[in-house]
């Protein structure tokens, strides 16, 4: 080994996760949380510093390099604390557990670094934030300082902590139980068009300020209100989008989108790029591009999907998880530019079109007088100013972003962390399956099960989804996101072509569900096994956050598998989810955009088609029926020769070359076997 090979120095250089793996040579003696570590800290009575992250944050590399870089400060660490840290993105019950106590201690939102302290004996937190500096500044104290104090009070305050401990577990496991006589009715749905419509930037679209998160459930929200003839929400929808893809969240060069934009105007992105971002994204562009018919939509669509399928499709078909924003330890370098570089890469034509194209010819936009990106005119106005045809201007332009590409591929890469995460690889499945057939491109739908049969090997061991994998290493539990995830991928990939093998996964994936992770009580879904380790409580999530709400997408996938096997079980664990949440999601329905779809879906069925057959005709019937927009509706064209059918699926026939069984809620109509009669259905209107 080299001399100048850093040593690890505690025991995460064993781990596989990359975030973990970056603080093995912290000076801290950092210790992942098991067994061992929990055990050392009751054994020695010393209180837990519990830090959080994930490996492309940008404010945990910050405080790593001011504060577990630093001899003095990682001193004070392992002195007073038994420091564990998390991966959020392995270990996102833990994550969810101190995320929700952090904000009941300060009542203020949480984040990543998050910084929780921990008594010993039973793991409840007494103190707690998110990034701390090494020096006292933004109106924060000093680490070294904090740490200091906080375990003083905690030697002379454990009597009254004990006594809070049982109050905090209260007030974190307060659940209503489902009340079966509620009314379900249209008023959230309702209610949280009107907020997002108060709070949209009808200058720059998105909804709120700074930062500017995209919103996916909330871009959808308005999407589904334009669809059934809201044409101001479906405007906010499309504005919102060509934003989001003309101007800095978007990677203009090789697609894919970034986190989101620390200022309201689009322009600068916090430059990290997350699976689940872009999950969520690709089909949204898909989507309104079929509602609008605007081709920039399409076409940033299916360049974030090749993003995809050629930088985070894995050997093995999987998706990775992340890129970090910081390369040579800047933040954004990897993607910056300077004038004077486009001036040396590019020709004379080139330049005259790129140049205002993406901006360079205004004052930078960037710290440091450098260039961050984006559409700053139309390539019709630069054909006019030019004196051009726009398919010259296109030329030009497409040739200036090769050379930039190519120039920009030699530079030091962000890191990639290459762990396969069960939920999010799901949330890309579903979404290049979904965009791939609404833009029929094959090859995102191709990605996307390729990806699916890699869950299936590597995380499926015929009983149990696991939640991550990473260098032969795969974990022993699975969430419910992980479930719920999977299967509402697979319920969209079925659409495109019906393979044995994935229904039997859905259908075992929902009896995962009802099995593992359902409260028969209160109704529902624990996002935790009912075997696995529950920190201080069981949460049971409702709400978004940057993932859709486990329990939104169960109920909306198990509504949907009840109305395709005519199994209304399925339908009754989905209507206890919204009984579940009501209270919650009546008082700020914008909260819970998932779980919107799945109100809509209960109080107004979207259309089921069955197609019966063989191909080609069964194919040639599917892409009909996908040349009909429906942003809610769904089409399963089932081979004749699918095999271990339940009753209510096999009963569906074909009675000619390929047969027809549509329904709406509990409304069927006659079985169709001409193609006359099919288009007719078909013309009917729908959302």
């Amino acid at each position: 080994m080299d001399d100048t090979t850093p040593q690890a120095v505690n025991r995460l250089a064993s781990e596989t996760s990359p975030y973990l793996a970056q603080h093995a040579h912290n000076k801290v003696a950092w210790q992942p949380w098991d067994d061992a570590a929990l055990t050392f800290a009751r054994t020695h009575d010393k209180p837990i510093l519990l830090s959080i992250g994930y490996s492309a944050c940008h404010w945990c590399h910050v405080m790593a390099h001011e504060s577990f870089e630093d001899e003095a400060v990682a001193d004070v660490m392992n002195r007073l604390y038994v420091c564990i840290k998390v991966d959020r993105e392995e270990r996102p019950d833990i994550d969810r557990v101190y995320q929700a106590a952090h904000n009941l201690l300060t009542q203020r939102a949480g984040g990543w670094p998050l910084t929780m302290f921990l008594a010993p004996d039973d793991l409840t937190p007494f103190f707690g934030g998110t990034y701390f500096p090494k020096e006292a500044r933004f109106g924060l104290p000093a680490f070294t300082d904090l740490l200091t104090h906080v375990e003083r009070y905690y030697r002379e305050h454990r009597e009254a902590l004990a006594t809070q401990a049982p109050l905090l577990r209260q007030a974190l496991d307060a659940q209503r139980d489902e009340d079966p006589a509620q009314s379900l009715t249209q008023q959230p749905i309702d209610t949280a068009v009107r907020a997002l419509k108060r709070e949209y930037d009808p200058r720059d679209g998105g909804f709120g300020g700074a930062p500017k998160f995209p919103q996916p459930s909330a871009i959808g929200r308005m999407l589904r209100a334009g669809m059934r003839g809201d044409a101001e929400a479906l405007d906010m929808a499309k504005t919102t989008l060509r934003a989001i893809a003309d101007r800095g969240l978007f990677d203009h060069l090789e697609g894919g989108f970034f986190r989101y934009s620390v200022d309201a105007q689009w322009h600068i992105p916090h430059f990290e790029k997350m699976l689940y971002d872009n999950a969520q994204l690709i089909p949204l562009m898909a989507e309104g591009f079929r509602a609008t018919g605007d081709e920039r939509l399409a076409q940033v669509a299916i360049e974030s999907a090749e993003w995809v399928m050629r930088e985070m499709q894995s050997p093995s078909g999987a998706y990775y998880a992340t890129l970090d924003a910081d390369s040579e330890g800047r933040e954004g370098a990897f993607y910056l530019w300077q004038r004077d570089q486009f001036m040396a890469l590019l020709d004379d034509d080139e330049r005259a079109v790129a140049l205002p194209y993406f901006g360079l010819d205004k004052a930078p936009n960037f710290e440091s007088e450098a260039y961050h990106l984006q559409i700053a005119t139309t390539r019709a106005a630069l054909a006019q100013r030019l004196q051009l045809s726009e398919d010259e201007v296109a030329r030009r332009l497409e040739r200036a972003r090769e050379r930039l590409r190519l120039a920009r591929a030699k530079r030091p890469r962000p890191g990639r962390d290459e762990k396969i995460l069960c939920a999010w690889n799901g949330l890309m499945i579903k979404g290049l399956t979904r965009a791939g057939r609404l833009l029929a491109e094959p090859r995102l739908t191709a990605s996307a099960q390729r990806a699916l049969d890699a869950v299936r090997e590597l995380l499926w061991d015929g009983e149990r989804l696991a939640a991550v994998t990473k260098d032969g290493r795969t974990s022993p539990y699975g969430y419910l996101d992980d479930y719920a995830f999977v299967l509402d991928a697979i319920l969209e990939s079925l659409q495109t072509q019906w393979r044995d093998t994935d229904f039997a996964l859905a259908r075992a994936l929902a009896d995962g569900l009802a099995d593992d992770f359902h409260d028969p009580q209160r109704g529902g879904f624990y996002f935790t096994h009912e075997d696995h380790e529950t920190p201080l409580y069981r949460p049971k999530p409702f709400t978004d956050d940057a993932l859709p709400a486990g329990n939104a997408v169960a109920a909306r996938a198990l509504s949907r598998l009840g109305h395709l096997l005519a199994e209304p079980y399925w339908e009754t664990l989905a209507e206890g989810v919204l009984r579940a949440a009501w209270a919650d999601l009546a008082r700020y329905p914008v909260a819970h955009g998932a779980l919107l779809e799945s109100l809509e879906d209960l109080l107004d069925p979207p259309s089921l088609i069955i197609l019966r057959g063989d191909d080609p005709e069964l194919a040639a019937w599917r892409e009909r029926a996908a040349a009909r927009f429906s942003i809610r509706g769904a089409v399963f064209p089932i081979p004749s020769g699918a095999r271990d059918l339940p009753a209510g699926l096999a009963a569906r026939v074909p009675r000619g070359a390929v047969t027809a069984y549509a329904c709406r809620g509990l409304t069927c109509a006659a079985p169709i076997s001409e193609r006359e009669a099919f288009e007719a259905l078909l013309a009917q209107p729908e959302t």
